[in-house]
């Protein structure tokens, strides 16, 4: 497959050639992919597939230089997220439910991203997309006449990608580096229940952590997730510290709930979806408003160093925390979680992505 441009559009030719020449992950049905294309696409169709099958239920990712801005699945959707993207609550379709909850866990990280679900694409979420900056999608297929109504946007640059859900990809990972060709097995740890049993969370818990599992899973490390029914409230990817990381994603969460208070809702019928996204806050308390917000789960692909991500976290109504543990201050993170009342589930499973 020719790309446009790799990393960077002087960085030409760049190319993308399946290891079996037989088979390959997805095929182009609109638009002419970059090399972040591919990667988002790759890393984007990789969560969505396994959350669902993970979850039981159709999954969405809503992806930004090569880490999930939001991610969910399908669910119900409140009246602010309805208003915002001018959806009716009481008839989407559970694939756009999917993705609009994923985007609306970060709209401003989502402008412009890659958009990946795990089923095909209906009418619905394909007007959705005509109404949002996004740059492209991957699904296992697409409703008659959706390729169409997609391909017009964008003034036709708009990339469609159909996923091969029956590819299964090799057994080893390769890349190459500054000279150096560096291998691996493909990570083949499954993501299930069965890593936070034994601890008496409530079923939603257990899906909310489940989920953050797959995120961080393909987040670019180190990475954390905040998850509610179902659906993430904020991501933080990349950052050298895992407390900021924490500190990142979690004002992510305050963001995502600000919108929410009474004061700021519904938004102004016919208001462009931007313009609702980046209204101010000008609240008289919002530390009282976000004392409200309860039942949040979190997750860190690596173990939590110090007691101080905990703090954090729970300044954000979580209460609670799956990581692979075994850290030199396990005791002390244990400590910090008794004492927030926050339960804590060690996996034993460390999901670094570089």
């Amino acid at each position: 497959m020719n790309l446009r441009y790799g990393l960077n559009p002087h960085q030409r030719p760049a190319t993308a050639i399946p290891v079996d020449p037989h088979r390959r992950p997805f095929r182009v049905r609109h638009g002419e992919p970059s090399y972040v294309n591919v990667l988002d696409a790759a890393g984007a169709w990789q969560l969505v597939r396994e959350a669902a099958a993970a979850l039981g239920r159709p999954a969405a990712a809503s992806f930004k230089h090569v880490s999930p801005a939001g991610a969910a699945v399908a669910g119900g959707i409140d009246e602010v997220t309805a208003a915002t993207y001018r959806l009716d609550r009481a008839s989407i379709s559970s694939v756009t439910s999917a993705y609009v909850r994923a985007r609306d866990a970060d709209p401003k990280s989502s402008y412009g991203d890659f958009v990946a679900v795990s089923e095909p694409v209906d009418a619905e979420l394909a007007d959705l997309l005509s109404r949002v900056v996004s740059d492209g999608i991957v699904a296992p297929g697409y409703e008659p006449g959706v390729v169409a109504t997609l391909s017009r946007k964008k003034s036709g640059r708009f990339l469609i990608l159909e996923a091969d859900p029956t590819f299964v990809p090799p057994p080893t990972e390769t890349r190459e580096v500054y000279g150096l060709r560096l291998t691996q097995p493909r990570d083949p740890v499954e993501l299930n229940r069965d890593l936070l049993a034994g601890h008496g969370l409530p079923d939603s818990a257990v899906d909310d952590l489940l989920l953050g599992l797959v995120v961080v899973k393909h987040t670019q490390s180190n990475s954390v997730a905040y998850l509610r029914d179902g659906m993430t409230l904020g991501i933080g990817a990349g950052q050298q510290s895992r407390v900021d990381c924490t500190r990142l994603a979690g004002a992510k969460v305050d963001t995502w709930w600000l919108r929410r208070h009474p004061a700021l809702r519904p938004p102004a019928p016919g208001a462009r979806i931007q313009d609702v996204i980046d209204r101010q806050m000008s609240l008289a308390e919002p530390a009282e408003w976000r004392r409200r917000l309860d039942g949040v789960a979190f997750v860190s692909d690596g173990a939590l160093p110090f007691p101080d991500n905990v703090e954090h976290a729970a300044r954000h109504g979580v209460r609670y925390v799956a990581e692979p543990g075994g850290s030199l201050r396990s005791d002390d993170v244990a400590a910090a979680c008794a004492r927030l009342g926050v339960t804590l589930v060690h996996t034993g499973v460390r999901l670094f992505q570089h």
